[in-house]
């Protein structure tokens, strides 16, 4: 799958690749009302990353649904909505305005942005808040209800167990992690918001250890990201307990890499024998 923020509405991406070729898409951070999102610069490069604080910018689920949608709903691939809010009414109402949409089949609950200055970093780190959003938005959702975790906390295992009680379908993780770079010369930070969500091949091995420790704690699927560039470690992922991975800052560098990723994990099968992808998930050896 491809990650939200990378990968726009999968529009942007048609002359590199067949979009139906995917897994899934999920589309970018979509809000109850529109966004214009943080001010300039928001988006520095980092030794082995990147930082973001783009801040959701979008114009609202009602322009998704009445203008995005009509034009995308024909790929054939699972395309699954990002949805954000500043209160638990908003991720309620952004929810319900997506039920009806007969193509697509979930959303992705972004509870973990490090980016917006309300709502998302407090429903993400304080596992009440998680269950409470979680348990609301599955009171009125139908579809596939997948959470996104933050991994700016202490215990993640807790979050995902908490939010798997409410309802989860399935956890997706990681986000971000909460970073910051400055300009030594002009002693000002990159960023207008000071920090942002570091994101890139540096947040690999934390990524890849929360999704072992998540996949030890809950039963239900887990889709892994967190600098993933090439078929090895998509493969790395599916062993730490990946059910499906997300592809998202390599999409900037390559928008031909999740693709490529694809064809990598199919030479690796075969290289290994391998006839059934689902045989890698959770099958790092440990002695």
């Amino acid at each position: 799958m491809t990650a939200s923020g990378t990968f726009g509405f999968g529009e942007e991406y048609e002359d590199f690749i067949d979009i139906s070729a995917l897994g899934g898409i999920v589309v970018k951070g979509t809000t109850l009302h529109h966004r214009e999102g943080n001010p300039y610069p928001r988006m520095a490069e980092t030794a082995s990353g990147m930082l973001n604080a783009v801040g959701l910018q979008n114009k609202g689920v009602d322009h998704f649904v009445n203008h995005i949608y009509p034009r995308i709903k024909h790929y054939d691939t699972g395309i699954f909505v990002n949805v954000s809010g500043s209160t638990i009414e908003e991720y309620v109402q952004t929810a319900e305005k997506l039920n009806d949409l007969e193509k697509i089949p979930g959303i992705e609950l972004n509870i973990s942005c490090p980016n917006v200055k309300e709502g998302g970093m407090s429903f993400g780190v304080h596992c009440p808040s998680a269950i409470a959003v979680t348990s609301a938005v599955r009171d009125v959702y139908k579809g596939h209800l997948m959470v996104k975790l933050s991994p700016n906390v202490t215990d993640v295992t807790e979050m995902a167990r908490g939010v798997e009680g409410a309802g989860a379908d399935s956890i997706s993780l990681i986000n971000t992690l909460l970073g910051m770079a400055i300009n030594a010369e002009k002693r000002r930070p990159l960023l207008s918001t000071i920090t942002g969500g570091l994101s890139g091949p540096c947040i690999k091995p934390v990524a890849l250890r929360m999704v072992w420790q998540v996949y030890n704690a809950v039963k239900i699927p887990i889709i892994g990201m967190g600098g993933i560039m090439n078929a090895t470690d998509a493969i790395e992922f599916m062993l730490a307990g990946s059910t499906a991975i997300q592809v998202g800052t390599a999409n900037f560098i390559d928008p031909t890499i999740s693709v490529k990723i694809i064809e990598g994990i199919k030479e690796y099968m075969q290289r290994h024998r391998i006839t059934d992808v689902n045989s890698l998930i959770g099958g790092m050896l440990v002695d």
